[in-house]
């Protein structure tokens, strides 16, 4: 199976705030939108997070977005709409030495999101798509496929906008 990984556009909010679920705009999904048009398929079925940021560009790309709220971005918790700055430093650091399986407070681990992002790919029952979706989806996937250690995880880096491209075994 084929899947175009869609990173959402730029996210309209400050710099230096943590956000996972915040459902926030994005910067000129048209714009996102005109780039992609040009680069896949036509009328490939399409997946999207239902988050603003991501659902505003999947109804640029398809006249029939589906939206799966499995493939939300992690699940800050407690810091969700904080300054990084803000969060203790004992829990950045608990997250740091279990990348992970770390989950902050209230919210979800990395492995967790992992988790519900393979199940959908799981349950997809065609030959190539487009899903729409956010970096954390976007990263565990494909530290999943190639078989990544988490301490590699972070290194696996997207620009908003962007297309992944990967064939994913059956």
């Amino acid at each position: 199976m084929i899947l175009h990984l869609i990173r959402h556009p730029k996210p309209q909010i400050e710099p230096g705030i943590c956000y996972g679920r915040l459902d926030i705009p994005a910067e000129d999904p048209a714009a996102v939108a005109r780039s992609l048009l040009g680069e896949l398929p036509a009328g490939l079925p399409l997946w999207s997070s239902p988050l603003r940021r991501c659902r505003m560009l999947a109804e640029q790309l398809s006249s029939q977005p589906s939206f799966d709220e499995r493939l939300l971005e992690m699940d800050f918790g407690s810091w969700e709409g904080r300054r990084w700055d803000d969060i203790p430093r004992a829990e950045l650091d608990a997250w740091a030495a279990d990348v992970a399986g770390y989950a902050p407070p209230g919210g979800e681990s990395p492995r967790q999101l992992q988790r519900r992002a393979l199940d959908f790919v799981a349950g997809l029952a065609v030959p190539e798509a487009v899903i729409v979706t956010h970096a954390g989806v976007i990263r565990t996937l494909l530290a999943h496929w190639q078989g990544l250690p988490p301490e590699q995880w972070p290194q696996l880096v997207f620009a908003y906008g962007s297309r992944t491209t990967v064939e994913v075994p059956r």
